[in-house]
């Protein structure tokens, strides 16, 4: 059976929405020996006068930055939810409601120049202990129902500005694709009091087909219904519903995987490897989360080279997600180029 896999066009569900995804290995089974174009890259420099993000410049909101060491926390000067909307419209089949919410931007350093791919991992761990604080505090708002930490690198991913920063959005409903996985996560662990993602670990660690990297804490992997081609999965051994309860030598090891996927990537072309990644946590709508079990991805769009891109066009916009390279194959890759 793991040939046809390989060879023959099938679909893999996504254990976590209750979607599939089209895969069809025979159109591209190598994909890796194909265009190898490098884009060129020009070294930053550590401080850009120009950039709304280093310390002690002015912002496009017109708010000085301080002249920060580590990490730097704000509220998005051009927030896409705030506090000042509260309204209801349930007209015939119109509907429409208010959304409450915070955003920030979180400067991942004070160094234009750098990326996590790049970072120290205590640096990065400075980053995690930045999420855990801000996910508590944020929980513990009335109005808030989830947390949504994220990172868009690059400009081919709509990044507006090179320096290493990412967001976390707070809002009062409970967005689309969490719904998906609250939902299929408490099925199971309804029917068998255990965590999904738990289980589906051991299988992907007994199998090692998928399994890229791992340390006492955490297992990076490949997902067997992965829809980007080189898209990837930090995943915590222990059960744990969020980021709330990690201690520091799992901070610290959850920095180590962030580290090592990220600089794995920038290998695959030789290039400064694009992703939009997010942390997908329980809800923190004080209703029981026990199903839940946090986890990290990475949706990377570089196909066949550092310019060749994964368009989600045609089929896939009117249809299903559809892959040539399989996740195995892409497994193999990464692995390959581990930092």
């Amino acid at each position: 059976m793991k040939e046809y896999l390989q060879d023959r066009s099938h679909k893999r569900l996504n254990i976590l929405t209750n979607e599939w995804v089209l895969v069809s290995p025979h159109r591209n089974r190598r994909p890796w020996q194909g265009q190898q174009s490098k884009l060129e890259i020009t070294k930053e420099q550590s401080y850009d006068k120009n950039c709304y993000l280093c310390p002690g410049n002015v912002r496009a909101g017109g708010h000085i930055n301080p002249e920060y060491s580590s990490t730097f926390l704000f509220d998005n000067d051009f927030a896409a939810l705030t506090n000042s909307t509260a309204f209801q419209l349930d007209n015939g089949l119109l509907h429409a409601h208010g959304e409450l919410g915070v955003c920030k931007v979180v400067c991942f350093s004070p160094d234009h120049s750098k990326s996590l791919a790049n970072m120290e991992v205590s640096a990065i761990q400075n980053v995690v202990e930045l999420w855990q604080t801000e996910f508590i505090a944020l929980s513990q708002l009335e109005h808030i129902r989830y947390i949504q930490i994220f990172e868009n690198k690059g400009e081919i991913m709509g990044c507006s500005n090179p320096h290493p920063h990412g967001q976390i959005w707070a809002q009062s409903s409970i967005p689309n694709e969490v719904l998906k996985k609250d939902m299929q996560q408490k099925i199971y662990f309804d029917k068998t009091q255990s965590s999904l993602l738990g289980a589906y670990l051991a299988q992907e660690i007994h199998s090692g087909e998928r399994i890229i990297w791992q340390n006492d804490d955490f297992v990076t992997l490949i997902p067997f219904w992965a829809v980007w081609p080189f898209e990837s999965m930090i995943v915590p051994k222990k059960h744990q519903v969020n980021m709330a309860t990690l201690n520091a030598s799992e901070k610290y090891n959850f920095a180590e995987a962030i580290k090592v996927i990220t600089a794995t990537y920038d290998q695959i072309f030789d290039c400064s490897f694009p992703y939009s990644s997010g942390i997908h946590q329980a809800p923190t709508d004080q209703n029981d989360q026990n199903h839940w079990h946090w986890h990290m991805s990475f949706y990377p769009p570089l196909l066949r080279s550092a310019t060749v891109k994964k368009f989600m066009v045609g089929y896939e916009m009117f249809a299903m997600p559809q892959r040539d390279i399989t996740a195995e194959q892409a497994a193999e890759v990464i692995r390959n180029k581990l930092a």
